[in-house]
């Protein structure tokens, strides 16, 4: 893999970054251009651009195939003269470095993966609006799930220490921000390889007392197996901790989570829904499954679907089983046939499409608070904003009418009158 030091590019040139998978890329790729910046480049949009980065995801084979799509996109344009330079950063280019350079013979720069510097401070440079960013707390995961070839890619599970993401957001406080999502791989591990202890309940002790403009601390990915009785007390009695949180959950199937290699059981996933639930009868959970993993049969299938049924979760993710090189599942026998994997994926959906429907018209008549994201485009009088049960990208929007002018940023109180299949409107109080 080649190392590229910033300084070999003329000084003064235009780069650009596109950024595909994950908010933890994104975060990455805000790193990215603080060393270009650092270095006397300018940051611009990427039509301006006569360096490009491109950012990379490898986690499953629809994101190797968009990173590579756009790797080849970005090389048409340099060979029309478009762009001097195409750097490949990320995780397909840590994982298929090698194969990148022998087979795209245009790429200037092969980055790889950014590792994270336990005690450093990320730069000031957000790809984010101004009124909310990413804090991630750490890297890599914990745990080694069958399916999953993060580990492999990101190395050993570090963690920032308490003190450097504290002051991250002390900073992000003083310019203004409403909102922080924790990012990790695994967050509710972070602690472990620098404390030896679950310790996010105790950095969100510490990052509570330090928010003045931060309203909202939103906590994404946590390992089901690593939520502590602690953490969910404290996302119960902090105001400003938002009642959601993201927990993929894979399946519910003692079979297949063993298969999966998730060191957590039916019963165990059962017991974690209901005590959040009981501690914090308002919060809402989002998670993900996957269908189709080697082994899968009709009967856990089935029974997957009886637990959707019966959790109502409100919000749920699913994928089909990526056979990935390297991971200890591509060797396992009784594979199941895309065809088949995909009409499960289909099946769930339907199901949690009617749940999600449900669920969302009981809203109708509440009044929420919303966060303002940006005014409606070509709709005078009307805003997209998103409620504490709504992550940045990810989730559904409120339609927000208001006979004032609101600003990105801006809490409202809105009374939800009408409600779709994965968003709300209704009018600010």
């Amino acid at each position: 893999m080649r190392d590229f030091q910033f300084q070999r590019l003329t000084q003064g040139q235009n780069v650009g970054v596109i950024n595909l998978g994950c908010a933890r890329n994104l975060v990455d790729s805000q790193v990215i251009l603080s060393n270009f910046k650092r270095q006397g480049h300018r940051l611009v949009d990427m039509r301006q651009a006569d360096v490009a980065v491109v950012n990379t995801c490898a986690f499953i084979e629809e994101a190797k195939k968009e990173s590579v799509d756009t790797i080849l996109e970005l090389l048409e344009l340099k060979k029309q003269g478009k762009l001097k330079r195409v750097i490949v950063a990320g995780c397909l280019a840590q994982r298929y470095g090698n194969e990148l350079a022998k087979e795209m013979k245009g790429i200037d720069v092969i980055l790889g993966t950014q590792k994270l510097d336990s005690t450093a401070i990320p730069s000031d440079v957000s790809l984010t609006p101004k009124h909310y960013a990413y804090v991630k707390i750490c890297e890599s995961c914990y745990n080694r799930c069958s399916f999953c070839i993060i580990p492999k890619i990101k190395g050993k599970f570090v963690s920032r220490t308490i003190e450097s993401v504290v002051e991250e957001v002390k900073r992000l406080d003083a310019r203004g921000v409403k909102e922080i999502n924790l990012i990790g791989q695994d967050i509710t591990a972070y602690g472990m390889d620098l404390y030896h202890q679950f310790a996010l309940a105790r950095l969100l002790k510490a990052i509570i007392p330090v928010t003045k403009n931060i309203q909202w601390v939103r906590l994404l990915y946590a390992f089901p197996a690593h939520v502590t009785d602690e953490l969910i007390d404290v996302m119960a009695s902090e105001p400003k901790i938002c009642k959601y949180i993201d927990i993929p959950l894979q399946h519910i199937s003692d079979h297949i989570l063993s298969s999966m290699n998730r060191n957590i059981n039916k019963q165990g996933t059962i017991d974690l829904i209901q005590k959040f639930k009981q501690k914090i009868p308002t919060g809402s959970l989002r998670t993900t499954f996957i269908v189709g993993l080697p082994g899968e049969t009709g009967e856990n299938f089935q029974e997957l679907l009886r637990f959707i049924q019966e959790a109502r979760f409100e919000k749920v993710g699913v994928f089909v089983y990526s056979h990935e090189e390297g991971t200890e599942a591509y060797a396992m026998p009784d594979q199941v046939p895309a065809t088949l994997k995909k009409k499960r994926m289909n099946q769930l959906m339907q199901i949690q499409q009617k749940i999600s429907s449900t669920i969302q018209e009981s809203c109708v008549g509440r009044t929420v608070r919303v966060l303002i994201e940006e005014p409606q485009k070509n709709e005078s009088n009307l805003y997209l904003g998103r409620t504490e049960y709504d992550a940045p990208e990810v989730d559904g929007v409120v339609f927000v009418r208001s006979t004032k002018k609101l600003e990105p940023g801006d809490f409202v109180d809105v009374n939800i009158t009408d409600a779709y299949e994965y968003d709300l409107a209704g009018d600010a109080v």
